[in-house]
């Protein structure tokens, strides 16, 4: 399994997303994947890497949580986590979306 976590470096709310994104992988067992932090450092580079929001975790190059909107986006990303919108997936969101 390919992991990736797309985000730019003022964005507050990769950490969360990583931790999260890690924990979610232990609890299925995979602690053995690696998770690839992919830095991008302009909007070009956020495009090119289908960064969909800071944070975008892509697994297999496809987004784990896709949105329809108009395409990649340079900003933080928000995600519905229990009716209220958060800066990263919940820890029961990836795991839905991991099995």
């Amino acid at each position: 399994m390919e992991v990736e976590l797309v985000y730019f470096e003022d964005c507050p709310n990769w950490q969360l997303a990583h931790a999260r994104l890690l924990e979610a992988l232990a609890a299925l067992g995979r602690a053995d994947v690696s998770v690839r932090l992919h830095l991008v450092r302009d909007p070009a580079e956020a495009e090119a890497a289908g960064m969909h929001g800071s944070p975008t975790i892509l697994v297999a190059g496809r987004d784990l949580f896709p949105q329809e909107d108009d395409g990649p986006v340079w900003s933080c990303r928000l995600y519905l986590v229990e009716g209220v919108f958060e800066g990263a997936p919940s820890l029961e969101a990836l795991l839905a979306a991991l099995r």
